[in-house]
Protein backbone atom coordinates (compact mmCIF):
# COMPACT_ATOMS: atom_id res chain seq x y z
CA UNK A 1 0.00 0.00 0.00
CA UNK A 2 2.84 2.40 0.83
CA UNK A 3 4.50 1.71 -2.53
CA UNK A 4 1.23 2.15 -4.43
CA UNK A 5 0.50 5.37 -2.54
CA UNK A 6 3.87 6.81 -3.59
CA UNK A 7 3.28 5.78 -7.21
CA UNK A 8 -0.21 7.34 -7.16
CA UNK A 9 1.24 10.60 -5.83
CA UNK A 10 3.82 10.69 -8.64
CA UNK A 11 1.25 9.88 -11.34
CA UNK A 12 -1.09 12.57 -10.01
CA UNK A 13 1.58 15.14 -10.92
CA UNK A 14 1.69 13.78 -14.50
CA UNK A 15 -2.11 13.82 -14.85
CA UNK A 16 -2.42 17.35 -13.44
CA UNK A 17 0.19 18.77 -15.82
CA UNK A 18 -1.18 16.82 -18.81
CA UNK A 19 -4.65 18.29 -18.13
CA UNK A 20 -3.17 21.82 -17.97
CA UNK A 21 -1.29 21.17 -21.22
CA UNK A 22 -4.46 20.01 -23.02
CA UNK A 23 -6.35 23.06 -21.73
CA UNK A 24 -3.62 25.45 -22.94
CA UNK A 25 -3.48 23.72 -26.34
CA UNK A 26 -7.24 24.16 -26.74
CA UNK A 27 -7.10 27.81 -25.74
CA UNK A 28 -4.21 28.37 -28.16
CA UNK A 29 -6.28 27.02 -31.09
CA UNK A 30 -9.18 29.36 -30.19
CA UNK A 31 -6.83 32.32 -29.78
CA UNK A 32 -5.28 31.75 -33.22
CA UNK A 33 -8.77 31.88 -34.72
CA UNK A 34 -9.37 35.24 -33.02
CA UNK A 35 -6.02 36.52 -34.31
CA UNK A 36 -7.12 35.70 -37.86
CA UNK A 37 -10.57 37.29 -37.46
CA UNK A 38 -9.65 40.52 -39.27
CA UNK A 39 -10.38 42.79 -36.28
CA UNK A 40 -7.09 44.64 -35.66
CA UNK A 41 -7.78 45.39 -31.97
CA UNK A 42 -8.85 41.84 -31.27
CA UNK A 43 -5.91 40.48 -33.28
CA UNK A 44 -3.41 42.48 -31.19
CA UNK A 45 -4.95 41.24 -27.95
CA UNK A 46 -5.06 37.67 -29.29
CA UNK A 47 -1.39 37.88 -30.28
CA UNK A 48 -0.47 38.86 -26.73
CA UNK A 49 -2.53 35.97 -25.35
CA UNK A 50 -0.90 33.53 -27.81
CA UNK A 51 2.55 34.50 -26.55
CA UNK A 52 1.46 33.90 -22.95
CA UNK A 53 -0.04 30.49 -23.79
CA UNK A 54 3.00 29.38 -25.79
CA UNK A 55 5.29 30.31 -22.87
CA UNK A 56 3.06 28.38 -20.44
CA UNK A 57 2.99 25.34 -22.76
CA UNK A 58 6.79 25.30 -22.92
CA UNK A 59 6.97 25.53 -19.13
CA UNK A 60 4.54 22.61 -18.64
CA UNK A 61 6.41 20.49 -21.19
CA UNK A 62 9.68 21.09 -19.30
CA UNK A 63 7.97 20.07 -16.05
CA UNK A 64 6.61 16.90 -17.68
CA UNK A 65 9.94 15.67 -19.08
CA UNK A 66 11.47 14.42 -15.80
CA UNK A 67 8.10 13.01 -14.69
CA UNK A 68 7.86 10.87 -17.84
CA UNK A 69 11.33 9.36 -17.44
CA UNK A 70 11.43 5.79 -16.07
CA UNK A 71 11.05 6.19 -12.32
CA UNK A 72 13.28 4.43 -9.81
CA UNK A 73 10.92 3.39 -6.99
CA UNK A 74 13.83 3.41 -4.55
CA UNK A 75 13.97 7.21 -4.87
CA UNK A 76 10.73 7.43 -2.87
CA UNK A 77 12.24 5.59 0.10
CA UNK A 78 13.58 6.91 3.36
CA UNK A 79 17.40 7.05 3.40
CA UNK A 80 20.10 5.75 5.69
CA UNK A 81 23.15 8.00 5.68
CA UNK A 82 26.57 6.81 6.86
CA UNK A 83 29.39 9.33 7.42
CA UNK A 84 32.90 8.11 8.26
CA UNK A 85 36.19 9.91 8.83
CA UNK A 86 38.73 9.00 6.15
CA UNK A 87 42.38 9.86 5.66
CA UNK A 88 43.68 12.73 7.74
CA UNK A 89 43.50 11.62 11.40
CA UNK A 90 41.95 14.12 13.81
CA UNK A 91 41.33 16.62 11.00
CA UNK A 92 39.32 14.00 9.06
CA UNK A 93 37.19 13.36 12.13
CA UNK A 94 36.57 17.10 12.52
CA UNK A 95 35.55 17.30 8.85
CA UNK A 96 33.21 14.33 9.29
CA UNK A 97 31.59 16.29 12.16
CA UNK A 98 31.22 19.29 9.81
CA UNK A 99 29.49 17.08 7.20
CA UNK A 100 27.19 15.64 9.85
CA UNK A 101 26.22 19.17 10.93
CA UNK A 102 25.75 20.22 7.27
CA UNK A 103 23.35 17.38 6.52
CA UNK A 104 21.35 17.69 9.72
CA UNK A 105 20.85 21.43 9.12
CA UNK A 106 19.80 20.78 5.53
CA UNK A 107 17.30 18.16 6.70
CA UNK A 108 15.95 20.51 9.37
CA UNK A 109 15.23 23.05 6.63
CA UNK A 110 13.42 20.33 4.67
CA UNK A 111 11.45 19.50 7.84
CA UNK A 112 12.44 15.86 7.51
CA UNK A 113 12.85 13.63 10.53
CA UNK A 114 16.33 12.40 11.47
CA UNK A 115 16.67 9.27 13.62
CA UNK A 116 20.15 8.54 14.97
CA UNK A 117 21.16 4.90 14.56
CA UNK A 118 24.81 4.98 15.58
CA UNK A 119 27.27 7.71 16.59
CA UNK A 120 30.94 7.25 17.43
CA UNK A 121 32.88 10.28 18.66
CA UNK A 122 36.46 11.04 17.73
CA UNK A 123 38.93 13.25 19.51
CA UNK A 124 38.62 17.07 19.58
CA UNK A 125 34.81 16.84 19.12
CA UNK A 126 35.25 15.02 15.82
CA UNK A 127 33.20 12.11 14.48
CA UNK A 128 34.57 8.68 13.65
CA UNK A 129 31.24 7.43 12.34
CA UNK A 130 27.64 8.67 12.26
CA UNK A 131 24.75 6.61 10.89
CA UNK A 132 21.23 8.04 10.80
CA UNK A 133 17.91 7.46 9.10
CA UNK A 134 16.19 10.26 7.16
CA UNK A 135 12.40 10.08 6.95
CA UNK A 136 10.76 12.24 4.30
CA UNK A 137 9.07 11.98 0.89
CA UNK A 138 11.76 11.17 -1.69
CA UNK A 139 14.57 11.31 0.87
CA UNK A 140 16.77 8.72 -0.86
CA UNK A 141 16.26 10.28 -4.29
CA UNK A 142 17.21 13.67 -2.86
CA UNK A 143 20.34 12.48 -1.04
CA UNK A 144 21.67 9.62 -3.16
CA UNK A 145 24.03 11.95 -5.03
CA UNK A 146 25.91 12.62 -1.78
CA UNK A 147 27.54 9.16 -1.80
CA UNK A 148 31.28 9.25 -2.32
CA UNK A 149 34.48 10.77 -0.98
CA UNK A 150 34.25 14.37 0.27
CA UNK A 151 37.58 16.21 0.47
CA UNK A 152 38.45 19.28 2.54
CA UNK A 153 41.37 21.67 2.07
CA UNK A 154 42.06 23.97 5.03
CA UNK A 155 44.47 24.86 7.81
CA UNK A 156 43.67 22.46 10.67
CA UNK A 157 43.09 23.83 14.16
CA UNK A 158 45.92 21.51 15.26
CA UNK A 159 48.41 22.97 12.71
CA UNK A 160 50.69 25.57 14.29
CA UNK A 161 52.60 26.40 11.10
CA UNK A 162 49.49 27.44 9.20
CA UNK A 163 49.91 24.94 6.35
CA UNK A 164 46.89 23.82 4.33
CA UNK A 165 46.08 20.13 4.75
CA UNK A 166 43.88 17.87 2.67
CA UNK A 167 41.65 15.40 4.51
CA UNK A 168 38.68 13.29 3.53
CA UNK A 169 35.49 11.70 4.79
CA UNK A 170 33.22 9.19 3.09
CA UNK A 171 29.45 9.40 2.78
CA UNK A 172 27.22 6.46 1.88
CA UNK A 173 23.50 6.97 1.24
CA UNK A 174 21.41 3.78 1.21
CA UNK A 175 17.69 3.27 0.53
CA UNK A 176 15.82 2.03 3.58
CA UNK A 177 14.93 -1.60 3.05
CA UNK A 178 11.34 -2.68 3.64
CA UNK A 179 10.41 -6.09 5.03
CA UNK A 180 9.23 -7.35 1.62
CA UNK A 181 12.45 -6.38 -0.17
CA UNK A 182 14.46 -9.28 1.12
CA UNK A 183 14.08 -12.14 3.55
CA UNK A 184 16.82 -12.58 6.13
CA UNK A 185 16.90 -16.07 7.60
CA UNK A 186 17.71 -16.42 11.29
CA UNK A 187 20.20 -19.19 10.43
CA UNK A 188 22.16 -16.67 8.32
CA UNK A 189 22.80 -14.40 11.31
CA UNK A 190 25.30 -14.57 14.14
CA UNK A 191 24.43 -12.19 16.96
CA UNK A 192 27.02 -11.40 19.63
CA UNK A 193 26.42 -9.21 22.66
CA UNK A 194 28.97 -7.17 24.60
CA UNK A 195 29.22 -4.15 26.88
CA UNK A 196 28.94 -0.69 25.35
CA UNK A 197 32.14 1.33 25.41
CA UNK A 198 32.75 5.06 25.28
CA UNK A 199 35.78 7.20 24.35
CA UNK A 200 39.04 5.56 25.37
CA UNK A 201 37.37 2.16 25.59
CA UNK A 202 35.85 2.59 29.04
CA UNK A 203 32.62 0.70 29.70
CA UNK A 204 29.57 2.97 29.83
CA UNK A 205 27.18 0.46 31.37
CA UNK A 206 27.26 -2.74 33.38
CA UNK A 207 25.08 -4.90 31.12
CA UNK A 208 25.75 -6.63 27.81
CA UNK A 209 23.44 -4.35 25.81
CA UNK A 210 25.63 -3.73 22.74
CA UNK A 211 24.97 -5.99 19.74
CA UNK A 212 27.11 -7.15 16.83
CA UNK A 213 25.20 -8.74 13.94
CA UNK A 214 27.08 -10.75 11.30
CA UNK A 215 25.34 -11.77 8.08
CA UNK A 216 27.13 -15.04 7.38
CA UNK A 217 26.46 -15.39 3.60
CA UNK A 218 27.92 -11.95 2.79
CA UNK A 219 30.20 -11.30 5.77
CA UNK A 220 28.53 -7.93 6.45
CA UNK A 221 28.93 -6.85 10.09
CA UNK A 222 26.85 -4.23 11.92
CA UNK A 223 27.58 -3.12 15.49
CA UNK A 224 25.06 -1.14 17.51
CA UNK A 225 25.49 0.19 21.05
CA UNK A 226 23.74 3.56 21.19
CA UNK A 227 20.47 2.31 22.69
CA UNK A 228 19.89 1.38 26.30
CA UNK A 229 18.56 -2.12 25.75
CA UNK A 230 19.83 -5.11 23.83
CA UNK A 231 16.50 -5.39 21.96
CA UNK A 232 16.61 -1.75 20.81
CA UNK A 233 20.19 -2.17 19.62
CA UNK A 234 19.23 -5.32 17.73
CA UNK A 235 16.31 -3.59 15.99
CA UNK A 236 18.44 -0.59 14.99
CA UNK A 237 21.23 -2.88 13.82
CA UNK A 238 18.82 -4.88 11.65
CA UNK A 239 17.64 -1.63 9.99
CA UNK A 240 21.21 -0.86 8.96
CA UNK A 241 21.90 -4.45 7.87
CA UNK A 242 18.78 -4.56 5.67
CA UNK A 243 19.74 -1.27 4.01
CA UNK A 244 23.27 -2.49 3.28
CA UNK A 245 22.00 -5.80 1.88
CA UNK A 246 19.50 -3.98 -0.35
CA UNK A 247 22.22 -1.62 -1.53
CA UNK A 248 24.43 -4.61 -2.35
CA UNK A 249 21.61 -6.30 -4.25
CA UNK A 250 20.79 -3.16 -6.26
CA UNK A 251 24.48 -2.74 -7.18
CA UNK A 252 24.67 -6.36 -8.34
CA UNK A 253 21.52 -6.00 -10.43
CA UNK A 254 22.80 -2.82 -12.06
CA UNK A 255 26.08 -4.53 -12.92
CA UNK A 256 24.29 -7.54 -14.39
CA UNK A 257 22.11 -5.33 -16.55
CA UNK A 258 25.06 -3.15 -17.62
CA UNK A 259 23.39 -0.11 -16.12
CA UNK A 260 26.39 1.10 -14.19
CA UNK A 261 26.75 4.81 -14.74
CA UNK A 262 29.78 5.80 -16.82
CA UNK A 263 29.02 9.50 -16.82
CA UNK A 264 30.04 12.37 -14.58
CA UNK A 265 26.99 11.91 -12.36
CA UNK A 266 27.78 8.89 -10.20
CA UNK A 267 25.17 6.75 -8.47
CA UNK A 268 27.50 6.47 -5.51
CA UNK A 269 30.91 4.98 -6.22
CA UNK A 270 32.30 5.47 -2.73
CA UNK A 271 35.91 5.30 -3.92
CA UNK A 272 35.38 8.34 -6.16
CA UNK A 273 36.23 11.88 -5.04
CA UNK A 274 32.98 13.72 -5.68
CA UNK A 275 33.38 17.09 -3.97
CA UNK A 276 36.04 19.43 -2.59
CA UNK A 277 35.47 22.00 0.17
CA UNK A 278 38.24 24.61 -0.12
CA UNK A 279 38.37 26.99 2.87
CA UNK A 280 41.03 29.49 1.65
CA UNK A 281 38.94 30.23 -1.46
CA UNK A 282 35.52 29.83 0.26
CA UNK A 283 34.73 27.38 -2.55
CA UNK A 284 32.82 24.14 -2.97
CA UNK A 285 33.31 22.17 -6.21
CA UNK A 286 31.37 19.11 -7.32
CA UNK A 287 33.74 17.32 -9.70
CA UNK A 288 31.09 15.16 -11.38
CA UNK A 289 29.28 18.08 -12.98
CA UNK A 290 31.98 20.79 -12.76
CA UNK A 291 29.71 22.85 -10.50
CA UNK A 292 31.33 25.47 -8.26
CA UNK A 293 29.89 27.82 -5.67
CA UNK A 294 31.81 30.37 -3.62
CA UNK A 295 29.47 30.08 -0.66
CA UNK A 296 31.29 27.46 1.40
CA UNK A 297 29.93 28.95 4.63
CA UNK A 298 26.34 28.69 3.42
CA UNK A 299 26.77 25.11 2.15
CA UNK A 300 28.26 23.92 5.45
CA UNK A 301 25.36 25.66 7.20
CA UNK A 302 22.91 23.44 5.33
CA UNK A 303 22.24 25.42 2.14
CA UNK A 304 22.65 22.36 -0.06
CA UNK A 305 19.62 22.98 -2.27
CA UNK A 306 21.52 24.39 -5.26
CA UNK A 307 24.02 21.52 -5.27
CA UNK A 308 21.30 18.88 -5.02
CA UNK A 309 19.25 20.53 -7.78
CA UNK A 310 22.31 20.87 -10.06
CA UNK A 311 23.05 17.16 -9.69
CA UNK A 312 19.44 16.20 -10.37
CA UNK A 313 19.30 18.49 -13.42
CA UNK A 314 22.53 17.00 -14.84
CA UNK A 315 21.18 13.49 -14.32
CA UNK A 316 17.87 14.36 -15.97
CA UNK A 317 19.60 15.93 -18.98
CA UNK A 318 21.83 12.89 -19.35
CA UNK A 319 18.87 10.50 -19.21
CA UNK A 320 16.91 12.59 -21.72
CA UNK A 321 19.92 12.61 -24.06
CA UNK A 322 20.23 8.85 -23.68
CA UNK A 323 16.56 8.29 -24.51
CA UNK A 324 16.58 10.61 -27.54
Amino acid sequence: MASLGRERQRLDQVVERAARLAKCDGELVETRELADSGDSDMAAEAQHEMERLQAEILQIEEQLKPLLLPHDPLNDRNAIVEIRAGTGGDEAALFAADLYRMYTRYLEKRRWKVEMLSYSEGTLDGVKEAIFKVQGPGAFGDLRGESGVHRVQRVPATEAAGRIHTSAATVAVLPEAEELDLKIEAKDLRIDVFRSSGPGGQSVNTTDSAVRITHLPTGLVVSQQDQKSQLQNKLKGMDVLRARLLDMRVAEQEAERSKLRRSQVSTGDRSAKIRTYNYPQNRVTDHRINYTTHDLTGVLDGDLGQLVEALQLAEMEERLAGDS
